[in-house]
This record gives structure tokens, sequence and C-alpha cells, in this order.
């Protein structure tokens, strides 16, 4: 099976090799250092500050959000949230449950973001400001300079999920002024699921330290204080943290993140020219793209029958949607151990639907 989805996605074979490998005890000064090497990596990739700190949590991606949420906020705050998608909705779902006040832009799905929905919210006493930099679920990609500039004008403390986008487009946490960026292993990481990666700028620290989490197994206080040793208050995902690193510097010994975001990007143009050229019965509805991945919307047929066709008949699994976007789009990643040369069996299998005219 080719795996052309979003999450897990496919691994080098170096990360498959530690995954074979008996998982071995933990609380040892050689697991300490490879955490310490952890989260220098994933600071220096993500261009945080030297006195930023990263968390490595033992959950989905979703748990990273709800941990910054619960160790970040409280009902003090003011927060605005950017609801484009799914996972935008999670983040309203979870400003809910926790009861953090907060105010909706609600945005139709693949509409960009743009000055226009944040002008009614300038000076109007925000502390905090939510949004996926790529919102999975539909594609689109949002204007993260818009967002951060409105920020700083504001005071607004800022949370950005780039869960699906770290690696793959650009993201300067430090010039951004973010204060959390939440990823997750299973993206342009490229391991198995099962970690939340979340770096914390020192402004984010500092609210950590202030809020009183209700939750003992998410608690960031606990989770920085261990890190300090290269640890984990909790036993972790040792096997994915042990991928996480070869993963980590596979990425550094090929030119870092700015080589890993031009090869995401060279796959995504690949497939997008391929589709031009075959001129196949796919709709893009999408104001701004991240070289994560192409979102197609059907012209011909059901996209969850198609999901079903390419997985069942040809061996490789695209990514479906759900809900009410089920039968109106599927979704083609480019993130993982992927090649030019595998988009070309993707398009022969398009190409072969059409002349059996299934679409």
């Amino acid at each position: 099976m080719i795996n052309f989805t979003v999450g897990p996605v496919q691994s080098s074979e170096a990360v498959c090799a530690i995954g074979a490998e008996q998982v071995p005890y933990f609380r040892t000064a050689e697991f300490s250092a490879l955490m310490l090497e952890n989260e220098r990596l994933v600071k220096k990739f993500a261009y945080a500050s030297e006195d930023s700190r990263v968390a490595f949590m033992t959950c989905s991606g979703s748990g990273g959000m709800e941990a910054a949420i619960m160790n970040t906020l409280s009902k003090d705050d003011k927060a605005l949230v950017v609801n484009g998608g799914s996972f935008g909705e999670r983040f309203v779902e979870l400003l809910t449950l926790h009861e953090i006040p907060f105010t909706e832009i609600k945005l139709e799905h693949g509409k960009a973001l743009k000055p226009e929905h944040l002008a009614p919210y300038e000076n109007k006493g925000y502390t905090a400001f939510l949004i996926q930099k790529h919102e999975t679920s539909t594609g689109i990609h949002f204007d993260i300079n818009l967002v951060s500039d409105f920020c700083k004008r504001n005071g607004c403390f800022l949370i950005v999920d780039t869960i699906s986008t770290f690696l793959t487009d650009p993201f300067n946490m430090e010039e951004l002024g973010a204060g959390v960026m939440i990823t997750g292993s299973q993206k342009a990481l490229a391991c198995p699921p099962g970690i939340a990666v979340m770096v914390l700028a020192p402004s984010a620290i500092e609210r950590v330290e202030k809020t009183k989490c209700c939750c003992q197994y998410l608690d960031l206080k606990l989770a920085l204080k261990n890190q300090e040793r290269g640890q984990t208050p909790w036993t972790p995902a040792v096997g994915v943290l042990r991928q996480i690193n070869v993963r980590l510097k596979e990425i550094d010994a090929a030119g870092g993140t700015e080589a890993e975001i031009a090869r995401t990007a060279k796959l995504a143009n690949y497939f997008r020219n391929k589709l031009k050229e075959y001129q196949l019965p796919f709709e893009i509805h999408c104001e701004s793209m991240s070289n994560a991945l192409t979102p197609l919307h059907p012209t011909t047929q059901s996209a969850h029958e198609i999901f079903l066709k390419i997985k069942d008949e040809y061996g490789m699994w695209i990514c479906p949607n759900g809900g009410e976007m089920k039968d109106s789009l599927f979704r083609v990643g480019h993130i993982g151990y992927l090649t030019e040369k595998d988009y070309d069996k993707l398009i022969d299998a398009f190409l072969d639907l059409r002349e059996k005219k299934f679409i």
C-alpha cells in the first residue's frame, strides 16, 4: 500500500528499523540525552527562541491542543478562535468545555482569513488568539503573518496548531511572536502516531506557571520540569520518541527546515501539475493551499467512493473526509516518505478510473 494521507504517513527505512526493535528502558542517561537532542532540534526547526521549551506529550495532536488551552488560558481570558473546518471546530469545543470566554470567527470551508474578518475585533480587549495554520480538513492555509500582526497590535497570546504544516510551509515561531506551537509525530515528522510536540515560548512558560491545570496527565508544569533532565513525568511512547530522534537527525542532515519544505513543495507541485496535464475531473475550492496536501472535489463521483476504489482496487490510501464533507472532498497528502514515482502510480489509477467511466 502507498500512503497519500496526511497522517499517519509513510516513514523512512531508518525510522521503521527503530520501530522493529525492542522498546528499551527509558529512565537512563542515554534516553535523557536523546530527549534533550529532540528538544534542541525541534526548537531549531521551529525557529524558536533559545529560551523556549519543548514538551513531548504522549497523546495525539488533539491532546496537545487541549493541553495548550488547559495550561495557558483561564476564565480571565477573552479569546478569538478561527473556525474554518473540523479542527477549528475542535478548538471551539475545547474552549467551550474548559469555559474559556471566546468569540468565534467562522469561515466557509476553503475560504481564506482576510483583514476584514479581524477588523471588528481590533482594540476590543482580546487576550488570546487560537488558529490552525493549516486547516487539514479543507486544505486551507491561513495567513499566519496577518494573524501575528493582529496579535502584536492587540497584545494577544497566540496559540498555533501547526500539526499538519510544521516542516511543510514556513513558520518562524520567534518572528511571529507565537506563544505555543503544536505538532504531531505522525505528520511531516513521519513517525507513528502517539506524541504531541509542543513548543512553548517564554510568554507561554510564564502562563503555564500561573495557570492551575486541572489534569495531572496533561500538566505542562510537570512535563517541562521533567524535560529539564530529558525525561517525562509518566511512561511515554518510548519507541516513537526514539523514532522522532532518528527523523529529526535525517532532516538536519538533509539541510534542515528549508530543505524539507522545498522537498514537500516539489512533490505538491508535481502532483498538481499532473492533475492539470491530464485534466482529471477534480476541482480545487481553496483560496490558499499548503504544501502539505491538495484538497480535491470530484465533479462526477462521491469522494468516499473514490477513496474506497483507490484503496481496494489499486492498493493506495488517499485521505477521506467525514461528516458533511464525506462525499464532496478527498485529500492527497505530500508529506512522509514519498516520491514522484509514487504520484505517477496514483495518477495512473485516476486515469484508469476515468477510462472505466467511474470518474
